[in-house]
């Protein structure tokens, strides 16, 4: 396999453009922290792209007080709307449906109550094809600092790196306190974050709403105003980041597939290491991308970390057991031992949700954003996911190996430099898992095979709940065809749904 990487010519993506700092922050913790201490900096726009809102979501449990006032969200930007008028504050997130909207205490529609009489200017998105959501989580401070990932402002999503048993911090309004959660977001500024600003403008236009202004450049001076977090040290500088959707085919919009095809040009160049943690992972184009190194003599190692279950019981149907039929069909290309799943326990033996979109590659490729490793993200959803190439060999390089022997120390309680040494010891990542997880309390434990009933069975086979587009969404017939790989080998992976729409008509001809 070709060995060489080169973001800046090779891959598909939407734009490249430089970061004079980057940073990846772990956990939700780390990442609200982060953004309250950017929006407090901020002087011209606070633009917010997501998934899911709830106002009441605290950023700082941690602290027993605030100097700089309440620190739920919605306290927050109504309170920066009232000290600053020239500060314009855009909210916009998906309309959910009601059946996803009444499991989260029916919000982010119950937010609009939050900021009326307030400067605040929030919206719900309703622009995506029907049973399709938009998914990109994206926070930009004054075109000058940028976060994207996979984390929403939730109350059930703050948690800290040590993924306690109880941790009194992991609070919900009335008392009650939620489970141990893994995420990830990558902090980026410079022109990145300038081209993310461009992308929630983009997004605001397609809602139907009116789109704010961009931050005009004289007012992008980080010498005169800059809005990076004190609190966070940058892991890498002067470095190019590139910028991969996923829109669906939708009224006057084209399809866009491009996180599809970086993950697929990742995996085709990998040499040594493709790492994955993801929420879901349930893509039989990624799938049989990731069979086809695993059955080379000399490929990479593949590991692959999710939570051992979905929180809801509609994911564990849809996604939990598909999940399990792709990890059998890479353990059965395995030939050469180098394929492991794991899923994450806190010390007491609890389940961590793992809900982070990252992948590191040789580690000297870091992506980080919103996609799930599903056919959803890739066609059916909006997406927006950031991926950092270093040169091998290079400091940067270095930085993407610490941050990834970080990602997995972490899991099993140690530190990065614990892990790298771990590592190095066993000559991989898979060598040195199988040493530090031999015993049945570690808290990487390998996934376990879930029952397949004939429900469940007819659920895997047509992919319900997991479209490719919205060509198939209510075509679950067109979708099995489409996505069996024994007649359609990887010729599918990376197709557009037009391209599907015309093999399929071929085939009935």
């Amino acid at each position: 396999m070709d060995g060489t990487k080169d973001l800046q010519t090779d891959n598909p993506c939407w734009r490249r453009e430089k970061a004079r700092r980057a940073a990846i922050l772990l956990d939700s913790g780390a990442y609200f922290a982060a953004a309250m201490s950017a929006m407090h900096r901020a002087r011209h726009s606070i633009l917010l792209l997501g998934w899911g809102f709830d106002p009441r979501t605290r950023l700082t449990p941690d602290l027993k007080g605030n100097e700089h006032g309440p620190d739920e969200i919605g306290a927050l930007l109504a309170r920066l709307a009232a000290l600053r008028p020239e500060l314009d504050i855009r909210v916009l997130i998906w309309k959910s449906a009601l059946p996803v909207s009444a499991s989260q205490r029916f919000f982010p529609h119950r937010a609009r109550w939050w900021f009326i009489g307030t400067r605040v200017h929030f919206e719900l998105d309703a622009t995506v094809p029907f049973g399709a959501c938009h998914h990109q989580k994206v926070l930009v401070i004054d075109d000058q600092v940028a976060f994207v990932g996979g984390g929403d402002f939730g109350v059930d999503r703050w948690d800290s790196t040590r993924h306690l048993d109880q941790d009194v911090r992991r609070i919900m309004p009335g008392g009650a306190r939620h489970g141990p959660r893994h995420e990830a977001m990558m902090l980026v500024d410079g022109d990145a974050a300038r081209a993310l600003g461009d992308l929630a403008r983009q997004r605001w236009a397609d809602a139907g709403f009116t789109p704010p202004s961009p931050v005009e450049p004289t007012d992008r001076d980080p010498e005169r105003h800059d809005p990076w977090p004190a609190l966070i040290a940058p892991q890498w500088r002067d470095v190019h980041i590139a910028i991969a959707r996923t829109e669906p085919a939708w009224r006057q919009n084209p399809e866009v597939r491009e996180i599809e095809s970086l993950h697929l040009d990742d995996i085709r160049r990998a040499r040594r290491l493709i790492y994955l943690e993801n929420q879901y992972f349930t893509s039989v184009p990624i799938g049989e991308a990731l069979a086809e190194r695993l059955a080379e003599p000399d490929g990479p190692e593949v590991v692959l970390i999710s939570s051992a279950h979905s929180p809801s019981y509609f994911d564990r149907w849809t996604m939990d057991r598909t999940r399990w039929q792709l990890v059998e069909r890479l353990k059965a290309a395995d030939r050469y031992g180098r394929f492991r799943a794991f899923c994450p326990y806190t010390s007491g033996g609890h389940a961590i949700i793992v809900h982070s979109k990252v992948s590191v590659i040789d580690d000297e490729v870091l992506r980080v954003g919103s996609a799930n490793l599903n056919h959803r993200s890739a066609g059916f959803d909006t997406e927006c996911d950031l991926a950092l190439n270093a040169r091998p060999g290079s400091p940067e390089a270095a930085a993407v190996g610490s941050v990834h022997a970080r990602l997995v120390g972490h899991f099993l309680g140690l530190s990065g430099p614990h892990m790298e040494a771990a590592i190095a010891e066993a000559g991989g990542l898979v060598g040195a898992l199988d040493k530090l997880t031999a015993h049945a309390d570690a808290r990487l434990r390998p996934l376990q095979p879930l029952m397949m009933g004939p429900l469940a069975r007819i659920i895997s086979a047509f992919h319900l709940g997991d479209p490719i587009s919205p060509a198939d969404s209510f075509k679950p017939l067109l979708r099995r065809r489409l996505l069996d790989p024994a007649r359609r080998g990887l010729a599918l992976a990376g197709r557009t749904s037009q391209q599907f729409k015309v093999d399929e008509q071929r085939e009935v001809i």
